[in-house]
């Protein structure tokens, strides 16, 4: 009989999860109690789970049956009496967060380094998602790293390990482990929210797609939906099978790293319509033949179409944006007549918003889009969104995008990412930027409306983020604004987010770098980039 084992341990340092749970190097995870002393810490910190049901799985990464099986063991001896696991430890980030819903479980552990690179040298993840699907408040997050600094023993079960290749039921001491298709219950919401009959009708037709799951998790979902329930010709899929390392690829729906999709969707032969997925399956980026859509458009576009699909037809009750996402989706409230909600990054912030029924659809600019269906945000829900409103609307997405334009007008906006930056410089130019006085100042064409450093107070529960982003916003719109990022796992990004409102149609062409030049410039100088980092170019633009 498997024994329950009390096991001596000591704290780590630097076990504080970030906007998105703990991220590491595999071999920072590798090592001897590294792992179960984060979860034991987060089995202390949620409550009591015994008797409870929790979902686990990952997006496939290497390291990722490892430590599944080492939660498993720990689940069993800290009490849980059943874990769902997806089959081959399989489970995108959305799919984990309809399956805690709809199961209605103590919540979820999903293991995922997001957009990351995946492999022995690489990033591992692990992250809490609370029994509303979404991820953990900063409340479970900040008492999880509480209890990880003070840990002295985690609690495991001596046992072999499990079989993660067969749908069935295990037993684990008294514990249950319901191994199941990861894919099954969120093909079922999808088909619940979108008009498949239009879609399928589209591909009947003629209307061809290219889908880039860049070897992650959505490969065995996007199979599923498009090329079987909704009749896309087999390889619509690109890369659909998922690989610990993604294939030595970097698994980040960008231009940058999904250049064979970008490739595959430009000149006259092209197909109708592109999107890519990421590692862990919570982004998205949506192509049309020789054309870009930009999430924060992406977000504008499908909430102004939001009520032709079926899920969505008695309309949208807000719209929640990040603060550094363009103001597109703003102008789409207004004409609604709607509220517009601006939170910092994270899509914790949104949860709140949804589960009190004060949004409906929701995005960042870091290609994340999505909708009170869940609570994380969901890559192939924003493709199916773009597909029914492609098969209703029977035009392209260019003109679709354009005439979007036409009407609200355009939010020229860029992104330029500064990578691996040292940690010390990168806090040093924000510090920096923090001590400007800049109102009233004349920057170029620009003169400063003010700036400061974001910070917000939440609706729902009251709860107060600050240092947020530092925001330099102009009189006439346009602003900049500069953020460190919390989801690399080696230095800093800088990240830099600049926008212009173009109203005039005949401008709405232009290439965003081209159109915001000169407040590229003056960000660049504001920030002292090149001095205080030495990098003179972004690593990648978006």
């Amino acid at each position: 009989m498997a024994a329950v084992k009390t096991i001596a341990t000591t704290p780590f340092s630097g076990q504080k999860p970030g906007t998105s749970g703990l991220r590491k190097k595999v071999k920072v995870f590798a090592q001897a109690h590294y792992l179960e002393n984060f979860v034991q810490a987060v089995f202390d910190s949620i409550g009591d789970v015994k008797g409870q049901t929790l979902v686990l799985g990952g997006d496939g990464r290497y390291h990722n049956r490892t430590a599944i099986q080492t939660i498993l063991k720990m689940a069993a001896a800290n009490g849980f009496a059943r874990v769902m696991v997806g089959r081959g430890g399989i489970l995108s980030t959305p799919a984990a967060s309809c399956v805690i819903r709809k199961y209605k479980t103590f919540g979820g552990i999903i293991l995922s380094a997001s957009h990351n690179p995946g492999g022995p040298d690489e990033d591992f993840g692990i992250k809490y998602n609370i029994p509303a699907g979404g991820p953990a408040p900063e409340a479970i997050t900040e008492a999880i790293y509480a209890r990880s600094q003070g840990i002295d023993s985690y609690k495991i079960l001596e046992a072999a390990d499990l079989d993660l290749d067969t749908i069935g039921e295990q037993r684990l001491g008294d514990m249950k482990v319901q191994v199941f298709d990861p894919v099954a219950d969120y093909a079922e919401l999808m088909e619940s929210l979108f008009d498949f009959a239009a879609i399928r009708a589209a591909f009947a037709s003629g209307f061809r797609m290219k889908f880039d799951a860049m070897h992650a998790v959505t490969g065995p979902y996007a199979t599923e939906i498009l090329e079987n329930r909704l009749g896309a010709p087999k390889g619509t899929v690109m890369n659909g099978i998922p690989l610990e390392d993604f294939g030595h690829g970097h698994p980040d729906p960008n231009l940058v790293h999904a250049h064979d999709l970008v490739e595959a969707l430009t000149g006259p032969g092209a197909p109708d319509f592109g999107a890519a997925s990421d590692g862990d399956g919570d982004r998205n980026m949506i192509l049309g033949r020789d054309f870009y859509v930009t999430p924060s458009d992406s977000l504008a576009v499908l909430a102004a179409n939001a009520t032709l699909c079926p899920g969505y037809k008695a309309g949208l009750k807000g719209i929640a944006r990040s603060m550094p996402t363009s103001a597109a989706p703003d102008r789409v409230a207004a004409k609604l007549g709607i509220p517009a909600w601006e939170t910092p990054t994270g899509w914790k912030f949104f949860g709140t918003l949804l589960d009190a029924g004060k949004a409906t659809f929701c995005g960042e600019e870091s290609f994340g889009t999505g909708s009170d269906h869940v609570r994380e945000k969901d890559g192939l829900w924003a493709v199916l969104a773009w597909l029914n409103v492609l098969a209703v609307r029977k035009q392209s997405v260019a003109d679709i995008v354009t005439a979007h334009w036409k009407e609200l007008g355009r939010n020229v906006y860029s992104r330029h990412d500064y990578e691996g930056i040292d940690s010390a410089a990168a806090e040093g130019l924000m510090e920096h930027l923090r001590g400007l006085s800049l109102k009233g100042r004349t920057l170029g064409a620009y003169t400063v409306a003010f700036n400061d450093d974001f910070a917000y107070t939440d609706p729902v529960d009251g709860s107060v983020s600050k240092k947020q982003g530092i925001r330099v916003v102009f009189e006439d719109g346009s602003r900049v604004v500069f953020r460190l990022s919390g989801t690399g796992t080696e230095g800093a990004t800088l990240r830099v987010y600049i926008e212009r409102y173009e109203p005039d149609a005949s401008k709405h062409h232009l290439d965003p770098q081209v159109a915001l030049s000169d407040l590229i410039t003056i960000a660049r100088d504001l920030a002292q980039i090149e001095a205080r980092t030495g990098r003179t170019e972004p690593t990648v633009i978006t």
